[in-house]
């Protein structure tokens, strides 16, 4: 058993548990005296074993899966059903479903020692090559959902336990603008759902044909539109949104950068794995605190002297403000007085003079604008991002007359 765990970590599988997989069947009712019902991903089929003791063993159940052992483990475990050993992502069965339910693989495609799934590296140009969705890093379960609406028949349902990062990450925009143009989409947010895993999920719906978008929080009623286009997906409230019209965001006044990462850092020729006295930290997320800065510890492990800081990046050579990205859906800023070198997180230049800088510091700490994030944004993802941070609205008293008449202008 211990080997076959190993085995489904490698592929992204992640066991479901038996509540979530009964309440995911309950919203799978058939709407025809036979329906043809997937489960991708099989496993040892706990989807269509429930969905079959609910529904009757007549339906015309399928399951596949990559791993030989979990389609054993299947054909066991539901011997009625017609159970494949083949790659889902590259499969074209004969016809499509009314139903496909499951719990997709979680997890980016790559080298062992930096991503999960590394057995599948060899594929993932065949696979960027065929997901019109697939986007930046990506990540497996979201070409799993592109494949899986692709081989819906119309009016069919699709139910999948998925991570709820593809709600706001960039990466996924593609496959949000897809899910808006195949179907009616039904998210409910359960937040983290898997024991031995630390990742937030969602129960996502989508009803091909039809249109719009309702959003639950677990199985309490958030919001539903009807236009929905495929943009960000937020626990937005008529409150929250006023407080977002309140100010300007912030992105019209600061431009946004990130810092160098690691591997830039490390190649540089003036960084050094051995402190000296001429030499300064470099800082990381973990020097960033609520508004101010610990300059004393290195916890980068990696020094260079701070006059070769703007080599890394420009906007080392001036104090600005530096925000979080790594500190969870919060909102951590200070201001970066000494100009030192940084590896990560989110750097703010200011567009133009006259911006009270530290005042906007203490206001992105301010319990407003951390409620603000939460409730927008949960733990969606467990860091900040650049969409989160650019559209916190900035008071009006921040900001100079002359640069709020520029914005009325512009708007």
């Amino acid at each position: 058993m211990k080997i076959r765990d190993e085995r489904g970590r490698a592929l992204g599988a992640v066991k479901t548990p038996p509540d979530l997989v009964e309440f995911m069947v309950s919203l799978c009712h058939p709407t025809k005296s036979r329906c043809r019902v997937l489960e991708p991903g099989c496993g040892d089929c706990p989807f269509l074993l429930a969905f079959a003791q609910r529904y009757g063993f007549h339906h015309e159940l399928v399951g596949i899966d990559i791993d030989p052992e979990a389609v054993r483990a299947a054909k066991r475990n539901m011997p009625t059903a017609t159970i494949i050993e083949g790659d889902f992502l590259l499969w074209e069965p004969d016809g499509r479903f009314d139903i496909i339910i499951g719990n997709p693989p979680y997890g980016i495609i790559g080298d062992g020692s930096h991503y999960p799934i590394h057995s599948l590296k060899e594929k993932k140009g065949i696979y960027r090559n065929r997901f019109w969705t697939w986007q930046g890093k990506f990540n497996i379960y979201g070409a799993f959902i592109e494949q899986a609406v692709k081989l819906l028949n119309e009016g069919g349902k699709l139910v999948f336990v998925v991570p709820a990062s593809w709600m706001v990450l960039d990466d996924f925009a593609k496959l949000r603008l897809f899910l808006a143009h195949s179907g009616h989409l039904t998210i409910y947010y359960f937040g983290r759902v898997f024991s031995d895993r630390r990742v937030s999920c969602v129960v996502m719906t989508l009803e091909k044909g039809r249109k719009g978008i309702s959003l639950h929080d677990g199985l309490s009623p958030v919001s539903r539109r009807t236009d929905y286009a495929g943009e960000l997906i937020r626990f937005e409230t008529p409150e929250w949104l006023a407080f977002e019209k309140s100010g300007p965001p912030l992105e019209c006044f600061f431009h946004i950068h990130f810092a160098a990462r690691s591997p830039e850092v490390r190649a540089h020729p003036l960084v050094s794995t051995t402190p000296k006295s001429s030499l300064v930290p470099v800082l990381t997320g973990r020097n960033l605190k609520s508004g101010w800065i610990d300059y004393q510890n290195c916890y980068s492990g990696l020094w260079m002297p701070q006059e070769a800081a703007p080599t890394l990046r420009f906007f080392y050579a001036f104090p600005h403000i530096v925000v979080g990205h790594t500190k969870g859906t919060r909102v951590v800023a200070a201001v970066d007085d000494r100009c030192y070198p940084w590896r990560e997180e989110f750097h703010l230049v200011a567009k133009a003079d006259g911006l009270d800088e530290r005042a906007i510091a203490a206001y992105l700490n301010s319990e407003v604008v951390q409620d603000y994030v939460r409730s927008l944004y949960r733990d969606l993802v467990p860091h900040l991002t650049l969409p989160m941070l650019s559209r916190i609205p900035i008071p009006q008293e921040f900001i100079p007359t002359h640069r709020l008449s520029l914005f009325a202008q512009e708007n």
